[in-house]
């Protein structure tokens, strides 16, 4: 969910970056605080834009430091290497030229979450393994296909709302993901691939955050629902969804516009 693989987990817990809270003797599964997350999500944030990790170990355990120090050795130590791989650090240029933009990397701002009631909706959809970067984007367009197929632009077949990815898997995989797509559709829809699935997807009551600038940063929305999820007390469920709002082929990075929506069901008290 919020884009830490296994692999990263496991780096971070050997480099002392990020030990998790507790480990199952039997298993080895990690367990996880919710600050862990947001420090976990930080650490990958922070590689992204080209940091070592024992640089990045001197910016989370500098305590006593403000956060305009911080921000002052981010400028100093990477304003000579923004030359190279231009569009990996394209978001570095801008981070590094606006205080408040390298705030929002290190903080992690989004918009505060929201529960709300998702009705019912008729999709026509595809599910296989993969990973995101190239699966997402594929299916889409199998589906659009399928919509925009004479036959079926006859039937008065119409798109009625977002493309959106389904997620089915409870922790994130790099390759191999169980992923989804589906596209809200009216009409009398045909399809000739048995793979295709008319279907109606249920109404639930959802998390839901919107998140705003390029898909790669969306770990932060998703950071967001667990604190959301775990104050109000509620356990979330599969699959959630990530709505497309706008299309990446017509807005900026900077302006594409994506609601994740999480299903969840109130937690049981104990006593």
């Amino acid at each position: 969910m919020t884009r830490l693989s296994q692999k990263a987990l496991r780096l971070y817990d050997r480099k002392g970056l990020l030990e998790p809270a507790a480990k199952n003797p039997f298993t080895g599964y990690r367990y996880y605080t919710i600050p862990q997350i947001e420090r976990g999500i930080r650490i990958k944030n922070l590689a992204r834009l080209g940091f070592g990790l024992d640089e990045i170990a001197t910016f989370l355990d500098a305590e006593e430091r403000s956060e305009w120090d911080v921000l002052e050795v981010l400028r100093r130590q990477r304003r000579t290497e923004l030359g190279a791989e231009l569009e990996r650090l394209e978001d570095v240029k801008e981070a590094l030229s606006s205080t408040d933009r390298m705030l929002d990397v290190l903080n992690m701002k989004v918009p505060e979450p929201v529960i709300k009631d998702v009705p019912e909706t008729r999709v026509v959809s595809k599910r296989e393994k993969g990973s995101y970067e190239t699966t997402v984007g594929k299916l889409a367009e199998e589906l659009m296909d399928v919509v925009f197929n004479p036959d079926n632009q006859r039937n008065n077949v119409r798109i009625t709302g977002p493309v959106m990815m389904l997620g089915h898997d409870e922790e994130y995989k790099e390759t191999d993901a169980d992923i989804g797509v589906a596209v809200p559709i009216s009409g009398g829809i045909t399809v000739d691939e048995p793979s295709i699935e008319i279907k109606t997807l249920p109404r639930v009551r959802a998390i839901s955050v919107i998140h705003k600038g390029p898909y790669r940063d969306i770990d932060k929305a998703y950071a967001a629902v667990l604190q959301f999820a775990a104050e109000k007390g509620l356990t979330l469920v599969l699959p959630y969804r990530e709505l497309y709002i706008n299309n990446p082929n017509e807005v900026p990075e900077e302006e594409l516009m994506t609601e994740v929506q999480f299903p969840v069901v109130e937690t049981p008290e104990t006593g």
